[in-house]
């Protein structure tokens, strides 16, 4: 007797056909967000294996985008860090050269105060005797002089009183000059000349450069004197008879006397 399988509705569904349907069942409960609510524990066991391993992947998956985020942010703070320490030596560098900049534009200002300063003084006169007072004037007249006047004027100085080089300029003469006894004769720098007569000894020696105020000899008497005191004279040359008048000389350079 042959058996027919039987085939209608109260046949079991297979276990294949039962997690095709759950299957389809969680799909369709997935979609509307109720998928936790299923705590079958036969079809928990029989997802298990399926499950374990998407969720495996997503894990490696978060784990290498940390990876990536965290090398993102290192690579970043180092870009940064890097473009900080640019940013330092730069205005390091330019804070140095502006450094360097003032610096040397304060050399050149101190360099040309200087010579400022030292142009002035080399073009400034002084009086041959400090604090002294003019005893004897410019063409005072009297039998005691050849030329029958004064051709310079007088210092009061007492013997061995510092004598001073009224200016700057070059010694042309340095010796004794007859009547004028020990004598230096300076051209000066602007072409005319100044004597300094009667002294007692002589500081200088011809070709020898002088500056205001230097020291250049001592007063005395020597010469056609009748006592100590210092023969001052402005002339237009070296030579005798070519004189001005000394007190116009020095007021005209700027000299109190």
């Amino acid at each position: 007797m042959a058996f027919t399988r039987a085939t209608g509705k109260h046949r079991l569904p297979s276990r294949m056909t039962r997690t095709t349907r759950r299957t389809v069942g969680v799909a369709a409960l997935a979609t509307t967000g109720v998928v936790g609510t299923l705590a079958a524990p036969a079809f928990a066991a029989e997802s298990e294996i399926e499950q374990t391993g998407p969720l495996k992947a997503v894990t490696m998956g978060d784990s290498v985008a940390h990876e990536i985020d965290a090398q993102a942010v290192a690579q970043r703070q180092a870009a940064e860090q890097a473009a900080a320490r640019e940013k330092a030596e730069a205005d390091a560098k330019k804070r140095a050269e502006e450094a360097r900049a003032k610096a040397e534009k304060e050399r050149e200002a101190k360099a040309r105060a200087a010579r400022e300063a030292e142009r002035k003084r080399l073009n400034a006169y002084t009086a041959p005797i400090t604090g002294s007072y003019v005893s004897t004037s410019y063409q005072a007249g009297g039998g005691i002089w050849s030329s029958g006047s004064h051709t310079g004027i007088d210092f009061h100085a007492a013997s061995g009183t510092a004598v001073h080089a009224v200016g700057s300029g070059t010694v042309v003469e340095a010796d004794w000059g007859g009547s004028y006894g020990n004598q230096v004769v300076i051209k000066m720098v602007d072409g005319t000349y100044t004597q300094y007569g009667h002294l007692s000894s002589i500081g200088v020696s011809v070709g020898q450069t002088v500056t205001p105020g230097q020291q250049i000899a001592l007063s005395g008497a020597t010469g056609n004197v009748t006592g100590a005191h210092l023969h001052f004279e402005a002339r237009t040359t070296a030579e005798y008879g070519s004189d001005m008048d000394p007190i116009a000389y020095l007021r005209g350079h700027g000299v109190n006397v």
